[in-house]
């Protein structure tokens, strides 16, 4: 290897873009960090400056990026600093970077991941919505650039590593049955349904297992996130949403496994930590360290598994619907639950109103075939429009 690999990691001050920094560092010699983007956190978006030294940082806008250089001189390094969705597109899709890890959350991480996919980079794709959103526009990209696709979220890395090399022929034609996609079941599992319109967001951010942003951690509980997640395995493994079975796993030791016709079952274990997927993803097809301790079989000593309850979970029978539906659906959903959650987050809403949202939003809108990218954010902005008018009807 003449040169580390040059790596723009994009929601470089999130969980996963600080896994993703912690990886980077164990490998000097592999991997250098050429860019780095932060929205809010912009003083901890200094500190991984100043330790990782990157060619450019990126913030959301010019006041920010004037502070962040002045402090950045005075630091004495010489990072170049870039505003907005332009600069992120450009440290996505910079002809010296090899790979990018896509860890934006929600809408605004679509443009940028795009670009970055029509220049032919790697791509370790933790944003998932971006997926959702574009679905058959985001694959013909991948398909049309040569971008080498990886996904980061545990659960389809998971699939990924028990596919064979060839499942891009189909499913059927590789012998696979279906997909079963783990879920922890987050912290809502076995509360009494009737406590559920009185829970907080703090009990709805404390995963029992994963450490993770408040956004993702309010959908891993209501289990959109898992919704989320089918609608995007269906477009990594051309799947179809009945061939993707979710199955609660409360130890989140199984991340995912694949059913195959003869019988057989493959399933990844490892410990809960994203640094393992991460590493996957930058060294296939290779195996480097990610610093995850081995998984102690004799510790864990059982293993779980139950059907999720739609009464429970009803973001996971919306999101089903969806990805039946296709076209605009997904990115409406998507779209009503950033809005849903953010009013959550704010203690505009009730953690049940969350759902109810959504379906509204769904059910006010008609599905629109979605050809290209102006027709996904059309879909977002009518979604997002609807979900803030029941608020309003609602006095929220």
């Amino acid at each position: 290897m003449s040169r580390p690999q040059q790596i723009t990691v994009l929601g470089s001050t999130g969980s996963i873009g600080l896994s993703t920094l912690d990886v980077i560092a164990r490998h000097p010699e592999r991997y250098q960090a050429y860019a780095l983007s932060g929205f809010t956190r912009l003083s901890e978006l200094l500190a991984l400056c100043v330790r990782h030294t990157p060619r450019f940082a990126v913030v959301p806008e010019a006041g920010a990026a004037r502070s962040l250089q002045d402090d950045l001189r005075a630091a004495g390094l010489s990072t170049r600093v870039l505003v907005g969705e332009e600069g992120l597109c450009q440290v996505a899709a910079d002809p010296e970077v090899d790979a990018v890890m896509a860890a934006i959350v929600g809408a605004a991480g679509l443009r940028p991941t795009l670009a970055a996919v029509e220049a032919g980079k790697k791509i370790l794709l933790a944003n998932k919505e971006a997926l959702v959103m574009s679905g058959a526009l985001f694959m013909q990209a991948v398909r049309k650039s040569g971008s080498v696709l990886l996904p980061i979220d545990s659960e389809h890395n998971a699939i990924f590593q028990c596919m064979p090399v060839d499942f891009a022929r189909g499913l059927s034609s590789v012998g696979v049955r279906r997909i079963l996609l783990t879920a922890s079941g987050g912290p809502f599992r076995q509360t009494p349904m009737a406590e559920l319109a009185h829970v907080s967001p703090e009990q709805a951010c404390a995963h029992p297992n994963w450490s993770m942003g408040r956004k993702i951690s309010v959908d891993s509980a209501s289990m959109m996130n898992k919704g989320l997640e089918l609608i995007e395995a269906c477009w990594l493994f051309d799947a179809k949403p009945s061939q993707v079975e979710v199955v609660i796993h409360p130890q989140s030791v199984i991340h995912s496994l694949v059913d195959y016709i003869d019988g057989s079952v493959l399933a990844q274990l490892g410990n809960p930590d994203m640094r393992t997927p991460i590493a996957n993803a930058l060294a296939w097809p290779e195996r480097i360290d990610s610093g995850v301790p081995p998984l102690d079989l004799f510790a864990i000593a059982r293993l779980d598994f139950q059907a999720p309850d739609e009464e429970r979970f009803p973001c996971l029978r919306l999101a089903r619907l969806a990805a039946e539906a296709g076209n605009s659906a997904p990115a409406m959903l998507n779209a009503a639950n950033e809005v849903a959650v953010a009013a959550f987050l704010d203690g505009r809403v009730r953690y049940p109103e969350i759902a109810s949202i959504i379906e509204e939003t769904l059910n006010l809108e008609p599905v629109v075939a979605v050809d290209d990218l102006e027709a996904v954010f059309t879909a977002d902005a009518k979604a997002r429009l609807l979900a803030e008018q029941w608020l309003s009807r609602h006095g929220r």
